[in-house]
């Protein structure tokens, strides 16, 4: 990704605009590696997210509201003790690397005013948030860092602290000139231009350079050192611009999509080198830009730390039950010539007069068989040859119950697995916690999770995801299994026309009908959500069942959200991101 030094110049500039002598009001720490400060400010109040999450390190203001833990962790009450009221005075970055330091005026235990300054290191993996006193001195950050982790810079309580070493050799663009930067790129020789500048300019990111060697020499294969004076010139102007840009501040926040819509990159400036394959949207700031780059990706990245342990139990679950089930198959497979045992039996039979105890072998005419074959039928010398005859019909009768009783086995155990992949879809689309507590109830119920002992805290209502059809008809969605249930066969009418994927995991959907005719164009909205609400979201052409609620029957003794349904149609639809949130009723 884009967020680059120079990237992180053009944002410091936005976020000081707005948020420099604001009042730091609430603190929260929502993950392990994300801090959001809540600050006000003359006319004004904003969020500000600090992120040191490996994959996606930031800051900027954010327009969504995360749910926090119950219980704030370590880090964000030391914040609320030393930040909490404090005035934000400063705001620096160090030369152009990804390192932004915030500086507080606060007030301490003794009624004193001291100066404390939040580091916020944007380094990918290396990413941090580092709480320095005064004096330089390490309060604490969100991540520590001892001898065993980093044998170059610890980050501990106590510590003095110091910036990470600096790349070395490389130019910064502010005070340099555009002929010089030209000039070094030019003598590394057989390098790539792209590279050659990365290596060379300071706070420049591979995507960055990328676009100013398309600019340069548009999709010639050319080094660095192979340049003619023309391609060197316009590499000069584009370095030129980007200076310009630098000075007064003049970015244009843009991200690039897919085609589908999915953001892929962003820049602080019109990308040109992708020639159509991505679309290009400029937006109002970098913090919206920010913001909805990575609504996505922290949402699931949330849950999944929030849903660790259930998705942990669902797998292991589901890898016994699928290692039963191929056990059983295989027994129901060697059930598969008990017909020869019967026969074995009833040639035993009737060749009892040619036998006698100690025999090992019958050879006999098989009248099974048209062309009246010879047969050699195996005999137990022990046994009598009528015992004989038994202990293959015994053995007959065996594998004949234990085939019927292991198809029964294996059909349980497959609808025992098609529950847990719903369970799965539900878990891998939740987006609050109490989605998840909901999730661990009906496991607790369905008894994969053990119920939680001594007083329970009243959980949150949880309401069905509630649409609005652009003919005005309600169209509710189930979020869980139990919720599915409750949806279909409780809340709703007769005449309420309800969808389902078919034969994918998904969510309940039913349109409210009031009685009233629903238009066409309402039950395909409502087959897009079914499909979008799915294991099938990300897929195209969804076959999607739709059916009157009548018609919608629960079988007797099924597992939560399992439902079997008849007079239905199928709409084939393709989920769309954009119309389904467009449809959304905001709670």
């Amino acid at each position: 990704m884009a967020l680059d030094g120079i990237f992180l110049y053009q944002l410091r500039h936005e976020l000081a605009q707005k948020a420099l002598d604001a009042r730091v009001d609430r603190i929260h720490q929502p993950t392990r590696e994300e801090i959001i400060l809540a600050l006000r400010w003359k006319g004004g109040a904003g969020k500000l997210l600090i992120s040191a999450n490996a994959s996606s390190p930031r800051i900027h203001f954010t327009e969504a509201a995360p749910e926090n833990p119950k219980q704030p962790p370590m880090f964000c009450m030391l914040l609320r003790k030393h930040l909490g009221s404090a005035r934000l005075i400063g705001m620096e970055q160090a030369g152009m690397d990804r390192i932004l330091q915030l500086m507080f005026e606060s007030v301490n235990e003794l009624g004193d005013l001291v100066r404390l300054t939040l580091s916020v290191e944007i380094m990918g993996r290396h990413s941090n948030i580092v709480l320095v006193d005064q004096n330089g001195r390490i309060i604490d950050a969100i991540k520590r860092i001892d001898a065993e982790m980093s044998s170059v810079r610890q980050v501990l309580p106590g510590m003095t602290y110091q910036l990470p070493p600096p790349q070395p050799d490389k130019l910064d663009l502010r005070t340099t000139e555009a002929e010089k930067v030209v000039e070094l790129v030019v003598g590394t020789g057989d390098r790539e231009i792209s590279k050659a500048l990365l290596a060379t300019v300071s706070g420049m990111s591979p995507l960055t350079c990328r676009e100013a060697e398309h600019y340069a020499v548009r999709d010639a294969d050319v080094r660095a050192g192979e340049m003619d004076q023309a391609q060197r010139q316009r590499l000069e102007e584009w370095l030129s611009m980007l200076q310009l840009r630098l000075n007064e501040h003049s970015g244009i926040p843009t991200i690039l999509k897919e085609p589908s819509g999915k953001p892929r990159d962003f820049s602080f400036l019109p990308i040109h080198q992708y020639r159509g394959a991505l679309v290009a949207e400029e937006l109002e700031s970098y913090s919206a830009l920010l913001d909805r780059f990575y609504a996505q990706r922290d949402l699931m990245e949330r849950m999944k730390q929030r849903s660790h342990d259930l998705l942990r139990l669902l797998a292991n679950t589901s890898d016994r039950i699928s290692r039963k089930v191929a056990a059983q198959q295989e027994e129901l497979a060697a059930c598969a010539g008990r017909e020869k045992l019967k026969r074995y039996g009833d040639l035993i039979h009737a060749n009892l007069y040619r036998m006698k105890k100690g025999d090992t072998v019958l050879q006999a005419q098989n009248f099974y068989d048209e062309a009246l074959s010879q047969i050699e039928i195996p005999l137990d010398p022990v046994l009598t040859p009528s015992q004989n005859a038994q202990r293959y019909y015994t053995e007959y009768r065996k594998q004949d119950t234990a085939e019927k009783k292991l198809q029964e086995l294996i059909r349980q155990s497959q609808e025992e697995l098609q529950y847990l992949d719903t369970v799965f879809d539900a878990l891998a689309r939740a987006e609050k916690e109490s989605e998840l507590t909901a999730i661990r109830e009906e496991l607790a119920q369905t008894g994969y999770l053990r119920p939680v002992k001594g007083k329970k805290q009243k959980p949150e209502k949880l309401l069905p995801v509630e649409y609005r059809s652009s003919d005005g008809f309600p169209i509710l969605v189930g979020r869980n299994n139990i919720q599915n249930d409750q949806l279909t066969l409780k809340d709703s009418h007769r005449y309420d026309m309800w969808f389902h994927t078919q034969k994918i995991p998904g969510s309940h959907t039913v349109i409210r009908s009031a009685g009233k005719p629903i238009p066409n164009r309402t039950l395909e909205e409502a087959a897009v959500i079914a499909a979008y609400h799915s294991k099938a979201r990300n897929s195209a052409l969804v076959p999607v069942d739709y059916t009157q609620i009548k018609h919608v029957k629960k079988p007797s003794g099924a597992k939560p959200g399992k439902v079997i349904y008849d007079q239905f149609e199928t709409a084939i639809v393709t989920p769309d991101p954009q119309r389904v949130a467009a449809l959304l009723v905001r709670e």
